[in-house]
């Protein structure tokens, strides 16, 4: 059985979504349809592909006027619950394709159908467009949906304004004034749903990587509101934290005065691709009083050119007692993976005590 994410659009699946497009649409073909998701370029289609290619297939099934494919959409959607598909599938993203591609033109419509069609399947993507055609008015509308009762829509209005919204389309003017989406995080710092306060600390952590100082105050403004608000900052501020950031460092009261930590101890200071580099330390809290201590490692991976590049590994973070100690192992896998290419040579490990890098040690990797 195929792993890959392409292989959800299946013949399994078009022929039970063909089944409920026969039902919703008037005059729908379904062995037509079928033929034409399954021509002789479909094998070869990654996930986007196929998903773009099925809005397209889909759009030849629908009236030829944007406005009046609304109501089709939602028939569409009608069916789909009623037949028993999950909303939020992965497979669905066709659907909010179809009004990024064919509502462009039309955005009193396509506002209409992004808001009841992320009920069903996220817009998140969908909305990326918009934002770029359609600023004023597309900001004003993600403002409205910040206060919509039903969360999947709120989530949008965070999620789809995210200035580094991942494996999207880029919307410069959020990335250089991300201030334009605060009243929109403002409205969700207290929601309900975990999931839109999620989204609002990941759209604060897109902010912190250009706009440090935009987080800090945000963070001084909202500490202490609730727990809810605390951890969006804590959750916002990950990126500042992994790179040692001074100023939010000081907000949580992480110094690394008074704790005092062993050099690490290697399994081995050679080890091949495939393996784990294990390792072992030990940290103290040297104060008379407990202490928070947030302990990270970071490996300084080679790169092709021969130059390394860190990345940071969060351990753990807790209070410690008055001089207390504790002897730590980890393990850090060189299992191959699609997202890096391991290169042999000397790298390095690192361990950071509360934002502080205190020992790095050299070991060797060989492909």
């Amino acid at each position: 059985m195929s792993t890959l994410l392409k292989d959800l659009y299946s013949p399994s699946f078009y022929n039970k979504l063909a089944g409920s497009l026969e039902v919703s649409l008037d005059q729908f073909d379904k062995a037509a349809f079928i033929d034409g998701i399954f021509t002789n370029q479909f094998a070869d289609m990654e996930l986007k592909d196929r998903m773009r290619h099925t809005a397209r297939v889909l759009n030849s099934y629908l009236p030829a006027r944007f406005s009046d494919s609304v109501a089709a959409l939602k028939q569409i959607i009608a069916q789909l619950l009623k037949d028993n598909f999950r909303a939020g599938s992965l497979e669905f993203a066709f659907l909010p394709d179809y009004i990024e591609n064919y509502g462009i033109d039309d955005y009193p419509n396509a506002v209409i159908a992004l808001e009841f069609m992320t009920q069903f399947i996220t817009c998140e993507f969908a909305v990326r467009p918009f934002l770029i055609r359609y600023p004023d008015e597309m900001l004003k509308q993600m403002l409205v949906w910040s206060q919509h009762p039903e969360p999947t829509v709120r989530r949008l209005a965070s999620e789809g304004t995210r200035p580094r919204l991942p494996w999207a389309m880029a919307v410069p003017y959020l990335k250089q004034t991300p201030e334009l989406v605060l009243p929109i995080l403002e409205n969700l710092k207290y929601d309900s749903s975990e999931s839109v306060r999620r989204s609002v600390a990941n759209s604060l952590n897109d902010i912190a990587k250009s706009h440090p100082h935009i987080v800090l105050e945000t963070a001084k403004k909202w500490s202490g509101q609730s727990k809810e608000t605390d951890a969006i900052i804590r959750h916002g501020a990950r990126t500042l934290l992994k790179q040692g950031n001074a100023a939010i460092l000081d907000y949580y009261g992480l110094t690394a005065n008074n704790i005092s930590m062993s050099a690490i101890e290697l399994e081995s200071s050679e080890i091949r691709v495939g393996e784990n580099l294990s390792f072992s330390f030990t940290v103290q809290n040297e104060s008379a009083i407990a202490r928070t201590i947030r302990l990270e490692y970071a490996i300084y991976y080679m790169k092709a050119n021969g130059l390394l590049s860190k990345k940071v590994f969060k351990i753990s973070e807790r209070s410690y007692a008055a001089l207390e100690r504790s002897t730590i192992g980890r393990k850090q896998s060189f299992r191959p993976i699609t997202t890096r290419t391991f290169y042999s040579g000397l790298h390095k490990l690192s361990l950071i005590v509360n934002g502080e890098e205190k020992t790095i040690i050299e070991f060797r990797l060989d492909v």
